[in-house]
Protein backbone atom coordinates (compact mmCIF):
# COMPACT_ATOMS: atom_id res chain seq x y z
CA UNK A 1 0.00 0.00 0.00
CA UNK A 2 2.71 2.51 0.97
CA UNK A 3 4.67 1.64 -2.14
CA UNK A 4 1.58 2.30 -4.26
CA UNK A 5 1.01 5.71 -2.69
CA UNK A 6 4.60 6.90 -2.32
CA UNK A 7 5.28 6.20 -5.99
CA UNK A 8 2.95 9.18 -6.64
CA UNK A 9 5.41 11.62 -5.02
CA UNK A 10 7.29 11.66 -8.35
CA UNK A 11 8.51 15.17 -9.24
CA UNK A 12 8.12 16.34 -5.63
CA UNK A 13 10.69 13.88 -4.24
CA UNK A 14 13.32 16.57 -3.75
CA UNK A 15 10.99 18.61 -1.53
CA UNK A 16 9.99 15.50 0.41
CA UNK A 17 13.69 14.65 0.89
CA UNK A 18 14.79 18.19 1.85
CA UNK A 19 12.05 18.65 4.46
CA UNK A 20 13.38 16.07 6.99
CA UNK A 21 16.87 17.56 6.67
CA UNK A 22 15.48 21.00 7.46
CA UNK A 23 13.58 19.52 10.42
CA UNK A 24 16.78 17.97 11.75
CA UNK A 25 18.48 21.36 11.46
CA UNK A 26 15.59 23.03 13.32
CA UNK A 27 15.69 20.47 16.13
CA UNK A 28 19.49 20.59 16.43
CA UNK A 29 19.40 24.37 16.97
CA UNK A 30 16.47 24.09 19.37
CA UNK A 31 18.15 21.39 21.45
CA UNK A 32 21.34 23.43 21.74
CA UNK A 33 19.59 26.31 23.51
CA UNK A 34 18.95 24.67 26.94
CA UNK A 35 22.60 23.59 27.19
CA UNK A 36 23.74 27.10 26.27
CA UNK A 37 21.37 28.43 28.95
CA UNK A 38 22.96 26.05 31.45
CA UNK A 39 26.39 27.49 30.53
CA UNK A 40 25.08 31.02 31.13
CA UNK A 41 23.79 30.06 34.60
CA UNK A 42 26.72 27.92 35.74
CA UNK A 43 29.66 29.68 34.00
CA UNK A 44 28.39 33.19 33.52
CA UNK A 45 25.84 34.25 36.16
CA UNK A 46 27.23 32.07 38.96
CA UNK A 47 30.78 33.26 38.24
CA UNK A 48 29.71 36.89 37.65
CA UNK A 49 31.36 36.84 34.20
CA UNK A 50 29.17 39.14 32.05
CA UNK A 51 31.49 38.72 29.08
CA UNK A 52 30.71 35.00 29.08
CA UNK A 53 26.98 35.78 29.43
CA UNK A 54 27.12 38.06 26.36
CA UNK A 55 29.02 35.56 24.21
CA UNK A 56 26.71 32.67 25.06
CA UNK A 57 23.65 34.96 24.72
CA UNK A 58 24.65 35.79 21.14
CA UNK A 59 24.98 32.07 20.38
CA UNK A 60 21.49 31.47 21.82
CA UNK A 61 19.99 34.22 19.61
CA UNK A 62 21.79 32.85 16.56
CA UNK A 63 20.57 29.30 17.31
CA UNK A 64 17.01 30.61 17.74
CA UNK A 65 17.05 32.41 14.38
CA UNK A 66 18.56 29.40 12.63
CA UNK A 67 15.90 27.17 14.17
CA UNK A 68 13.21 29.60 12.95
CA UNK A 69 14.72 29.68 9.45
CA UNK A 70 14.96 25.90 9.21
CA UNK A 71 11.37 25.58 10.50
CA UNK A 72 9.92 28.07 7.98
CA UNK A 73 11.79 26.50 5.07
CA UNK A 74 10.67 23.04 6.17
CA UNK A 75 7.03 24.18 6.35
CA UNK A 76 7.26 25.51 2.76
CA UNK A 77 8.89 22.42 1.30
CA UNK A 78 6.49 20.10 3.19
CA UNK A 79 3.47 22.03 1.90
CA UNK A 80 4.75 21.93 -1.66
CA UNK A 81 5.53 18.20 -1.48
CA UNK A 82 2.21 17.22 0.15
CA UNK A 83 0.07 19.37 -2.17
CA UNK A 84 1.85 17.95 -5.22
CA UNK A 85 1.57 14.43 -3.83
CA UNK A 86 -2.20 14.84 -3.37
CA UNK A 87 -2.54 16.31 -6.86
CA UNK A 88 -0.79 13.29 -8.37
CA UNK A 89 -2.99 10.88 -6.42
CA UNK A 90 -6.16 12.64 -7.60
CA UNK A 91 -4.91 12.59 -11.18
CA UNK A 92 -4.11 8.87 -11.05
CA UNK A 93 -7.39 8.05 -9.29
CA UNK A 94 -9.37 9.90 -11.94
CA UNK A 95 -7.37 8.28 -14.72
CA UNK A 96 -7.92 4.82 -13.24
CA UNK A 97 -11.65 5.44 -12.79
CA UNK A 98 -11.88 6.56 -16.42
CA UNK A 99 -10.47 3.13 -17.37
CA UNK A 100 -13.01 1.28 -15.22
CA UNK A 101 -15.73 -0.73 -16.88
CA UNK A 102 -19.32 -0.24 -15.79
CA UNK A 103 -19.04 -3.33 -13.60
CA UNK A 104 -15.98 -1.85 -11.81
CA UNK A 105 -17.90 1.35 -11.10
CA UNK A 106 -20.89 -0.67 -9.92
CA UNK A 107 -18.63 -2.58 -7.53
CA UNK A 108 -17.16 0.53 -5.88
CA UNK A 109 -20.27 2.77 -6.27
CA UNK A 110 -20.14 6.35 -7.47
CA UNK A 111 -20.51 7.86 -3.99
CA UNK A 112 -17.59 5.83 -2.65
CA UNK A 113 -15.34 6.89 -5.53
CA UNK A 114 -16.19 10.55 -4.87
CA UNK A 115 -15.30 10.13 -1.19
CA UNK A 116 -11.98 8.52 -2.08
CA UNK A 117 -11.06 11.36 -4.45
CA UNK A 118 -11.96 14.10 -1.95
CA UNK A 119 -12.02 13.30 1.78
CA UNK A 120 -9.63 10.35 1.61
CA UNK A 121 -7.05 12.19 -0.50
CA UNK A 122 -7.21 15.18 1.84
CA UNK A 123 -6.54 12.93 4.84
CA UNK A 124 -3.58 11.30 3.10
CA UNK A 125 -2.20 14.72 2.13
CA UNK A 126 -2.30 15.92 5.74
CA UNK A 127 -0.79 12.68 6.95
CA UNK A 128 2.03 12.87 4.39
CA UNK A 129 2.85 16.43 5.40
CA UNK A 130 3.04 15.42 9.05
CA UNK A 131 5.17 12.40 8.20
CA UNK A 132 7.88 14.36 6.42
CA UNK A 133 7.83 17.13 9.02
CA UNK A 134 6.73 16.05 12.48
CA UNK A 135 7.48 12.37 11.93
CA UNK A 136 11.14 13.37 11.62
CA UNK A 137 11.08 16.35 13.96
CA UNK A 138 9.51 14.55 16.92
CA UNK A 139 11.77 11.47 17.00
CA UNK A 140 14.92 13.53 16.35
CA UNK A 141 14.01 15.94 19.15
CA UNK A 142 13.18 13.00 21.38
CA UNK A 143 16.56 11.36 20.74
CA UNK A 144 18.57 14.58 20.99
CA UNK A 145 16.80 15.59 24.21
CA UNK A 146 17.43 12.20 25.79
CA UNK A 147 21.11 12.41 24.82
CA UNK A 148 21.37 15.84 26.44
CA UNK A 149 19.57 14.62 29.58
CA UNK A 150 22.10 11.79 29.76
CA UNK A 151 24.95 14.30 29.21
CA UNK A 152 23.77 16.85 31.78
CA UNK A 153 22.24 14.50 34.33
CA UNK A 154 23.42 10.97 33.64
CA UNK A 155 21.99 9.39 36.76
CA UNK A 156 18.57 10.89 36.08
CA UNK A 157 18.25 9.19 32.67
CA UNK A 158 17.17 5.96 34.39
CA UNK A 159 13.79 7.58 34.98
CA UNK A 160 13.30 7.94 31.22
CA UNK A 161 14.37 4.34 30.57
CA UNK A 162 11.35 3.23 32.62
CA UNK A 163 8.90 5.84 31.31
CA UNK A 164 9.46 5.46 27.56
CA UNK A 165 8.27 1.80 27.24
CA UNK A 166 5.14 2.73 29.23
CA UNK A 167 4.39 5.60 26.82
CA UNK A 168 4.93 3.41 23.73
CA UNK A 169 2.57 0.76 25.13
CA UNK A 170 -0.12 3.38 25.82
CA UNK A 171 0.19 4.75 22.26
CA UNK A 172 -0.22 1.25 20.84
CA UNK A 173 -3.39 0.61 22.87
CA UNK A 174 -4.93 3.92 21.81
CA UNK A 175 -4.16 3.37 18.12
CA UNK A 176 -5.57 -0.15 18.19
CA UNK A 177 -8.78 0.97 19.91
CA UNK A 178 -9.48 3.95 17.63
CA UNK A 179 -8.69 2.49 14.20
CA UNK A 180 -11.97 0.56 13.79
CA UNK A 181 -14.00 3.69 14.61
CA UNK A 182 -12.27 5.79 11.97
CA UNK A 183 -12.64 3.01 9.39
CA UNK A 184 -16.38 2.89 10.07
CA UNK A 185 -16.57 6.70 9.81
CA UNK A 186 -15.15 6.67 6.29
CA UNK A 187 -17.57 3.98 5.23
CA UNK A 188 -20.20 6.37 6.56
CA UNK A 189 -18.90 9.07 4.20
CA UNK A 190 -19.77 6.76 1.29
CA UNK A 191 -23.37 6.57 2.49
CA UNK A 192 -23.44 10.32 3.15
CA UNK A 193 -22.26 11.14 -0.38
CA UNK A 194 -24.79 8.73 -1.86
CA UNK A 195 -27.65 10.37 0.05
CA UNK A 196 -26.55 13.87 -1.00
CA UNK A 197 -26.06 12.82 -4.62
CA UNK A 198 -29.46 11.12 -4.84
CA UNK A 199 -31.33 14.00 -3.26
CA UNK A 200 -29.67 16.78 -5.25
CA UNK A 201 -30.04 15.02 -8.60
CA UNK A 202 -33.59 13.98 -7.76
CA UNK A 203 -34.65 17.21 -6.03
CA UNK A 204 -37.66 17.66 -8.34
CA UNK A 205 -38.96 14.22 -7.41
CA UNK A 206 -38.39 14.91 -3.71
CA UNK A 207 -40.41 18.11 -3.91
CA UNK A 208 -43.10 16.63 -6.15
CA UNK A 209 -43.81 13.91 -3.56
CA UNK A 210 -43.31 16.28 -0.59
CA UNK A 211 -40.61 14.00 0.83
CA UNK A 212 -38.35 16.73 2.22
CA UNK A 213 -38.92 15.70 5.85
CA UNK A 214 -38.30 12.00 5.22
CA UNK A 215 -35.17 12.69 3.17
CA UNK A 216 -33.94 15.08 5.86
CA UNK A 217 -34.25 12.24 8.36
CA UNK A 218 -32.22 9.94 6.09
CA UNK A 219 -29.60 12.69 5.75
CA UNK A 220 -29.52 13.23 9.52
CA UNK A 221 -29.02 9.51 10.11
CA UNK A 222 -26.09 9.44 7.65
CA UNK A 223 -24.39 12.43 9.28
CA UNK A 224 -25.11 11.14 12.79
CA UNK A 225 -23.48 7.82 11.92
CA UNK A 226 -20.30 9.67 10.91
CA UNK A 227 -20.49 11.80 14.07
CA UNK A 228 -20.86 8.76 16.35
CA UNK A 229 -17.89 6.94 14.87
CA UNK A 230 -15.63 9.99 14.85
CA UNK A 231 -16.68 10.86 18.39
CA UNK A 232 -15.84 7.37 19.62
CA UNK A 233 -12.44 7.41 17.90
CA UNK A 234 -11.58 10.92 19.02
CA UNK A 235 -12.65 10.26 22.62
CA UNK A 236 -10.12 7.45 22.69
CA UNK A 237 -7.52 9.67 21.03
CA UNK A 238 -8.24 12.46 23.54
CA UNK A 239 -6.85 10.19 26.27
CA UNK A 240 -3.41 10.38 24.68
CA UNK A 241 -2.31 13.83 25.84
CA UNK A 242 -3.47 13.45 29.47
CA UNK A 243 -1.80 10.05 29.74
CA UNK A 244 1.47 11.27 28.22
CA UNK A 245 1.52 14.43 30.31
CA UNK A 246 0.82 12.42 33.44
CA UNK A 247 3.78 10.18 32.72
CA UNK A 248 5.98 13.18 31.89
CA UNK A 249 5.05 15.13 35.03
CA UNK A 250 5.60 12.10 37.24
CA UNK A 251 9.06 11.87 35.67
CA UNK A 252 9.70 15.57 36.36
CA UNK A 253 8.71 15.18 40.02
CA UNK A 254 11.08 12.25 40.41
CA UNK A 255 13.86 14.16 38.60
CA UNK A 256 13.27 17.20 40.86
CA UNK A 257 13.68 15.07 43.95
CA UNK A 258 16.88 13.36 42.85
CA UNK A 259 18.21 16.47 41.07
CA UNK A 260 18.02 18.55 44.24
CA UNK A 261 19.98 15.85 46.03
CA UNK A 262 22.66 15.85 43.31
CA UNK A 263 23.02 19.65 43.54
CA UNK A 264 23.42 19.41 47.32
CA UNK A 265 26.27 16.95 47.01
CA UNK A 266 27.87 18.93 44.17
CA UNK A 267 27.38 16.38 41.36
CA UNK A 268 25.15 18.71 39.32
CA UNK A 269 24.92 22.44 38.74
CA UNK A 270 21.75 24.49 38.99
CA UNK A 271 21.95 25.33 35.27
CA UNK A 272 22.29 21.65 34.38
CA UNK A 273 19.15 20.79 36.35
CA UNK A 274 17.32 23.65 34.61
CA UNK A 275 18.43 22.26 31.25
CA UNK A 276 17.14 18.82 32.25
CA UNK A 277 13.73 20.39 32.97
CA UNK A 278 13.77 22.06 29.55
CA UNK A 279 14.77 18.84 27.87
CA UNK A 280 11.96 17.10 29.72
CA UNK A 281 9.64 19.74 28.19
CA UNK A 282 11.05 18.96 24.77
CA UNK A 283 10.61 15.24 25.39
CA UNK A 284 7.02 15.95 26.44
CA UNK A 285 6.54 18.05 23.30
CA UNK A 286 7.94 15.31 21.10
CA UNK A 287 5.64 12.77 22.75
CA UNK A 288 2.64 15.03 22.12
CA UNK A 289 3.73 15.46 18.50
CA UNK A 290 4.10 11.69 18.25
CA UNK A 291 0.57 11.43 19.55
CA UNK A 292 -0.59 13.83 16.84
CA UNK A 293 1.13 11.66 14.25
CA UNK A 294 -0.60 8.58 15.63
CA UNK A 295 -3.97 10.38 15.54
CA UNK A 296 -3.51 11.51 11.94
CA UNK A 297 -2.10 8.18 10.84
CA UNK A 298 -4.98 6.37 12.53
CA UNK A 299 -7.47 8.57 10.66
CA UNK A 300 -5.66 8.45 7.34
CA UNK A 301 -4.71 4.77 7.35
CA UNK A 302 -8.25 3.79 6.41
CA UNK A 303 -8.10 6.41 3.64
CA UNK A 304 -4.79 5.01 2.40
CA UNK A 305 -6.32 1.54 2.15
CA UNK A 306 -9.37 2.84 0.25
CA UNK A 307 -7.27 4.87 -2.21
CA UNK A 308 -4.91 1.95 -2.79
CA UNK A 309 -7.87 -0.32 -3.55
CA UNK A 310 -8.80 1.89 -6.49
CA UNK A 311 -5.23 2.44 -7.71
CA UNK A 312 -4.43 -1.28 -7.52
CA UNK A 313 -7.66 -2.41 -9.15
CA UNK A 314 -7.03 -3.77 -12.60
CA UNK A 315 -10.06 -2.98 -14.77
CA UNK A 316 -11.91 -6.21 -15.44
CA UNK A 317 -12.24 -5.26 -19.09
CA UNK A 318 -9.08 -5.46 -21.21
CA UNK A 319 -9.01 -2.34 -23.47
CA UNK A 320 -6.87 -4.35 -25.93
CA UNK A 321 -4.68 -1.42 -27.06
CA UNK A 322 -3.11 -3.56 -29.79
CA UNK A 323 -6.49 -4.74 -31.10
CA UNK A 324 -8.24 -3.94 -34.36
CA UNK A 325 -8.47 -0.20 -35.01
CA UNK A 326 -11.10 -0.24 -37.75
CA UNK A 327 -14.66 -1.59 -37.80
CA UNK A 328 -15.38 -2.86 -41.36
CA UNK A 329 -19.16 -2.35 -41.27
CA UNK A 330 -22.18 -2.11 -38.98
CA UNK A 331 -23.20 -5.78 -38.99
CA UNK A 332 -23.93 -7.32 -35.58
CA UNK A 333 -24.12 -10.96 -34.54
CA UNK A 334 -24.92 -12.55 -31.18
CA UNK A 335 -23.87 -16.19 -30.85
CA UNK A 336 -25.26 -18.07 -27.81
CA UNK A 337 -24.77 -15.02 -25.61
CA UNK A 338 -25.55 -15.19 -21.90
CA UNK A 339 -24.90 -12.35 -19.49
CA UNK A 340 -25.32 -11.46 -15.83
CA UNK A 341 -24.20 -8.60 -13.58
CA UNK A 342 -21.51 -9.98 -11.29
CA UNK A 343 -22.63 -13.10 -9.43
CA UNK A 344 -26.31 -12.29 -9.87
CA UNK A 345 -28.62 -14.47 -11.91
CA UNK A 346 -28.44 -14.15 -15.68
CA UNK A 347 -30.32 -11.30 -17.31
CA UNK A 348 -29.71 -12.64 -20.83
CA UNK A 349 -29.85 -16.31 -21.80
CA UNK A 350 -28.64 -17.94 -25.04
CA UNK A 351 -29.19 -14.96 -27.35
CA UNK A 352 -28.74 -15.66 -31.07
CA UNK A 353 -29.27 -12.71 -33.40
CA UNK A 354 -28.01 -11.34 -36.73
CA UNK A 355 -28.35 -7.74 -37.86
CA UNK A 356 -27.16 -6.67 -41.30
CA UNK A 357 -25.16 -3.51 -41.81
CA UNK A 358 -27.43 -0.54 -42.52
CA UNK A 359 -30.59 -2.17 -41.16
CA UNK A 360 -33.03 -0.44 -38.84
CA UNK A 361 -33.92 -2.79 -36.00
CA UNK A 362 -36.51 -2.25 -33.29
CA UNK A 363 -36.40 -3.89 -29.86
CA UNK A 364 -39.41 -3.94 -27.56
CA UNK A 365 -40.22 -5.77 -24.36
CA UNK A 366 -41.41 -5.32 -20.81
CA UNK A 367 -39.29 -3.58 -18.19
CA UNK A 368 -36.55 -5.98 -17.06
CA UNK A 369 -36.73 -8.06 -20.22
CA UNK A 370 -33.02 -7.40 -20.96
CA UNK A 371 -33.27 -4.81 -23.76
CA UNK A 372 -30.70 -2.36 -22.36
CA UNK A 373 -28.42 -5.19 -21.24
CA UNK A 374 -28.47 -6.57 -24.78
CA UNK A 375 -27.34 -3.34 -26.45
CA UNK A 376 -24.73 -2.61 -23.75
CA UNK A 377 -22.79 -5.64 -24.99
CA UNK A 378 -22.47 -4.19 -28.51
CA UNK A 379 -20.43 -1.19 -27.36
CA UNK A 380 -18.69 -3.49 -24.86
CA UNK A 381 -19.87 -1.53 -21.86
CA UNK A 382 -19.97 -4.98 -20.27
CA UNK A 383 -18.41 -8.25 -21.41
CA UNK A 384 -20.53 -11.33 -22.08
CA UNK A 385 -20.62 -14.10 -19.50
CA UNK A 386 -20.57 -16.69 -22.28
CA UNK A 387 -20.86 -16.74 -26.05
CA UNK A 388 -19.69 -13.89 -28.30
CA UNK A 389 -20.86 -10.60 -29.77
CA UNK A 390 -19.48 -9.74 -33.20
CA UNK A 391 -19.43 -6.32 -34.85
CA UNK A 392 -18.25 -6.05 -38.44
CA UNK A 393 -17.53 -9.79 -38.42
CA UNK A 394 -15.12 -9.67 -35.46
CA UNK A 395 -15.64 -10.43 -31.77
CA UNK A 396 -15.88 -7.10 -29.94
CA UNK A 397 -13.03 -8.24 -27.67
CA UNK A 398 -10.70 -8.29 -30.70
CA UNK A 399 -11.07 -4.54 -31.18
CA UNK A 400 -9.19 -1.75 -29.49
CA UNK A 401 -11.85 -0.66 -26.99
CA UNK A 402 -11.69 3.04 -27.90
CA UNK A 403 -11.84 2.25 -31.62
CA UNK A 404 -14.94 0.09 -31.09
CA UNK A 405 -16.77 2.66 -29.01
CA UNK A 406 -15.98 5.40 -31.52
CA UNK A 407 -17.95 3.38 -34.05
CA UNK A 408 -20.92 2.69 -31.75
CA UNK A 409 -22.99 5.66 -30.58
CA UNK A 410 -25.40 5.04 -27.72
CA UNK A 411 -28.18 7.53 -26.94
CA UNK A 412 -29.86 6.78 -23.62
CA UNK A 413 -33.27 7.81 -22.37
CA UNK A 414 -31.61 10.14 -19.89
CA UNK A 415 -28.49 11.71 -21.35
CA UNK A 416 -26.23 14.39 -19.97
CA UNK A 417 -25.53 17.83 -21.37
CA UNK A 418 -22.55 19.74 -20.01
CA UNK A 419 -22.11 23.39 -19.12
CA UNK A 420 -21.09 25.40 -22.17
CA UNK A 421 -22.81 26.08 -25.49
CA UNK A 422 -25.01 23.87 -27.65
CA UNK A 423 -22.24 23.80 -30.24
CA UNK A 424 -19.66 22.67 -27.67
CA UNK A 425 -21.98 19.89 -26.49
CA UNK A 426 -22.63 18.65 -30.02
CA UNK A 427 -18.90 18.64 -30.78
CA UNK A 428 -18.43 16.00 -28.09
CA UNK A 429 -19.41 13.69 -30.92
CA UNK A 430 -16.80 15.14 -33.26
CA UNK A 431 -14.47 17.97 -32.17
CA UNK A 432 -13.60 18.66 -35.84
CA UNK A 433 -17.21 18.87 -37.06
CA UNK A 434 -17.97 21.81 -39.35
CA UNK A 435 -20.87 24.19 -38.81
CA UNK A 436 -22.67 22.54 -41.73
CA UNK A 437 -22.21 19.06 -40.24
CA UNK A 438 -23.58 20.31 -36.91
CA UNK A 439 -26.60 21.83 -38.62
CA UNK A 440 -27.23 18.66 -40.64
CA UNK A 441 -27.06 16.42 -37.54
CA UNK A 442 -29.44 18.76 -35.71
CA UNK A 443 -31.88 18.58 -38.64
CA UNK A 444 -31.89 14.76 -38.64
CA UNK A 445 -32.45 14.78 -34.87
CA UNK A 446 -35.27 17.35 -35.23
CA UNK A 447 -33.29 19.71 -32.97
CA UNK A 448 -32.62 22.41 -35.59
CA UNK A 449 -36.04 24.14 -35.32
CA UNK A 450 -35.83 24.98 -31.61
CA UNK A 451 -32.07 25.65 -31.64
CA UNK A 452 -32.22 28.06 -34.56
CA UNK A 453 -35.21 29.81 -32.99
CA UNK A 454 -33.04 30.73 -29.98
CA UNK A 455 -31.39 34.15 -29.95
CA UNK A 456 -27.82 32.82 -30.07
CA UNK A 457 -28.61 29.66 -32.05
CA UNK A 458 -25.90 27.05 -31.67
CA UNK A 459 -23.94 29.46 -29.46
CA UNK A 460 -26.75 29.41 -26.87
CA UNK A 461 -25.69 28.63 -23.31
CA UNK A 462 -26.33 25.22 -21.75
CA UNK A 463 -26.66 25.14 -17.97
CA UNK A 464 -25.27 22.28 -15.89
CA UNK A 465 -27.07 19.07 -16.83
CA UNK A 466 -29.03 20.94 -19.53
CA UNK A 467 -31.42 22.32 -16.90
CA UNK A 468 -32.58 25.10 -19.27
CA UNK A 469 -33.89 22.57 -21.84
CA UNK A 470 -36.90 20.29 -21.73
CA UNK A 471 -36.50 16.51 -21.64
CA UNK A 472 -37.43 16.17 -25.31
CA UNK A 473 -35.01 18.92 -26.36
CA UNK A 474 -32.16 17.27 -24.43
CA UNK A 475 -32.93 13.93 -26.10
CA UNK A 476 -32.84 15.48 -29.57
CA UNK A 477 -29.56 17.28 -28.87
CA UNK A 478 -28.06 14.00 -27.64
CA UNK A 479 -29.18 12.22 -30.83
CA UNK A 480 -27.52 14.96 -32.90
CA UNK A 481 -24.34 14.61 -30.81
CA UNK A 482 -24.29 10.86 -31.45
CA UNK A 483 -24.82 11.33 -35.21
CA UNK A 484 -21.87 13.73 -35.40
CA UNK A 485 -19.58 10.83 -34.47
CA UNK A 486 -20.48 9.31 -37.84
CA UNK A 487 -20.53 5.84 -36.28
CA UNK A 488 -21.19 2.50 -37.92
CA UNK A 489 -23.92 1.72 -35.38
CA UNK A 490 -26.42 4.03 -33.67
CA UNK A 491 -28.27 2.69 -30.63
CA UNK A 492 -31.25 4.65 -29.32
CA UNK A 493 -32.32 3.28 -25.95
CA UNK A 494 -35.79 4.78 -25.48
CA UNK A 495 -34.17 8.09 -26.46
CA UNK A 496 -37.33 9.59 -27.97
CA UNK A 497 -39.57 8.82 -24.99
CA UNK A 498 -39.89 12.54 -24.15
CA UNK A 499 -40.80 13.73 -27.67
CA UNK A 500 -44.22 13.69 -29.28
CA UNK A 501 -45.14 11.00 -31.80
CA UNK A 502 -44.92 13.40 -34.75
CA UNK A 503 -41.35 14.40 -33.86
CA UNK A 504 -40.50 10.76 -33.20
CA UNK A 505 -41.76 9.84 -36.68
CA UNK A 506 -39.80 12.74 -38.20
CA UNK A 507 -36.57 11.52 -36.60
CA UNK A 508 -37.09 7.95 -37.76
CA UNK A 509 -37.90 9.12 -41.29
CA UNK A 510 -34.72 11.20 -41.40
CA UNK A 511 -32.63 8.33 -40.05
CA UNK A 512 -33.98 5.97 -42.71
CA UNK A 513 -33.69 8.38 -45.65
CA UNK A 514 -30.70 10.58 -44.80
CA UNK A 515 -28.39 8.16 -42.94
CA UNK A 516 -28.58 5.04 -45.07
CA UNK A 517 -25.11 3.60 -44.28
CA UNK A 518 -25.79 3.49 -40.55
CA UNK A 519 -27.09 0.47 -38.59
CA UNK A 520 -29.90 1.77 -36.36
CA UNK A 521 -31.14 -0.05 -33.26
CA UNK A 522 -34.19 1.54 -31.62
CA UNK A 523 -35.33 0.39 -28.18
CA UNK A 524 -38.78 1.65 -27.31
CA UNK A 525 -41.93 0.93 -25.37
CA UNK A 526 -44.00 2.39 -28.23
CA UNK A 527 -44.92 0.20 -31.18
CA UNK A 528 -45.14 3.31 -33.36
CA UNK A 529 -41.41 3.89 -32.83
CA UNK A 530 -40.40 0.51 -34.26
CA UNK A 531 -43.21 -0.50 -36.61
CA UNK A 532 -41.33 0.61 -39.76
CA UNK A 533 -38.09 -1.21 -38.76
CA UNK A 534 -36.59 -3.88 -41.01
CA UNK A 535 -37.01 -6.34 -38.15
CA UNK A 536 -38.51 -6.11 -34.69
CA UNK A 537 -37.08 -8.10 -31.79
CA UNK A 538 -39.41 -8.95 -28.90
CA UNK A 539 -37.55 -9.56 -25.61
CA UNK A 540 -39.04 -11.44 -22.68
CA UNK A 541 -37.34 -12.65 -19.49
CA UNK A 542 -33.85 -12.17 -20.92
CA UNK A 543 -34.56 -14.14 -24.08
CA UNK A 544 -35.67 -13.35 -27.62
CA UNK A 545 -39.31 -14.33 -27.85
CA UNK A 546 -39.82 -13.49 -31.53
CA UNK A 547 -38.28 -11.66 -34.50
CA UNK A 548 -40.13 -10.33 -37.52
CA UNK A 549 -41.52 -7.32 -39.32
CA UNK A 550 -44.48 -5.36 -38.01
CA UNK A 551 -46.93 -7.14 -40.30
CA UNK A 552 -45.47 -10.59 -39.54
CA UNK A 553 -45.70 -10.09 -35.79
CA UNK A 554 -49.27 -8.83 -36.04
CA UNK A 555 -50.21 -12.14 -37.60
CA UNK A 556 -48.56 -14.50 -35.12
CA UNK A 557 -47.40 -12.91 -31.84
CA UNK A 558 -50.10 -12.46 -29.20
CA UNK A 559 -47.96 -10.18 -26.97
CA UNK A 560 -47.20 -7.86 -29.86
CA UNK A 561 -50.86 -7.79 -30.92
CA UNK A 562 -51.96 -6.92 -27.37
CA UNK A 563 -49.37 -4.15 -27.11
CA UNK A 564 -50.30 -2.72 -30.50
CA UNK A 565 -54.03 -2.78 -29.74
CA UNK A 566 -53.49 -1.20 -26.33
CA UNK A 567 -51.42 1.64 -27.74
CA UNK A 568 -53.62 2.27 -30.78
CA UNK A 569 -56.86 1.71 -28.84
CA UNK A 570 -58.03 -1.12 -31.02
CA UNK A 571 -56.66 0.22 -34.28
CA UNK A 572 -56.76 -1.73 -37.52
CA UNK A 573 -54.41 -4.73 -37.38
CA UNK A 574 -53.58 -4.31 -41.04
CA UNK A 575 -52.20 -0.81 -40.48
Amino acid sequence: MLKTLLSRVQQYKKYAFITPLLMIGEVAMEVMIPTLMAFIVDKGVAAGDMNEVMKIGILIILAAFLSLGFGMAGAWTASKASAGFASNIRRDLYSRIMDFSFSDIDRFSTSSLITRMTTDVQNVQQSFQMMIRICFRAPVMFIFAIIMVYHNGRSLSTVLAVAIPIVIFLIYLIFKSSYSSFTAAFRGYDVFNRVVQENLTGIRTVKAYVREKQQQEIFDEATDNIRRNFKHGQVIMALMNPLMMSVAYVCMIIISYFGAHLINIGHMGTGELMSVYTYMGQILSSLVMTGMIIVMFSISYASMVRISEVLNTKPDMDPNPEGLKKVPDGSIEFEHVSFGYGKKSKVLTDINLKIKSGEMVGIIGNTGSGKSSLISLIARLYDVTSGSVKVGGHDVREYNLHALRNEVSVVLQKNTLFSGTIEENLRWGNPEATDEEIRKAAEVAAAAPFVEAMKDGYKSHVEQGGANFSGGQKQRLCIARALLKKPRILIMDDSTSAVDTATDASIRKALREDVTDLTKIIISQRVSSVMDADQIIIMKNGMIEDIGTHSELLKRNADYIDLYQTQTRGGDLDA
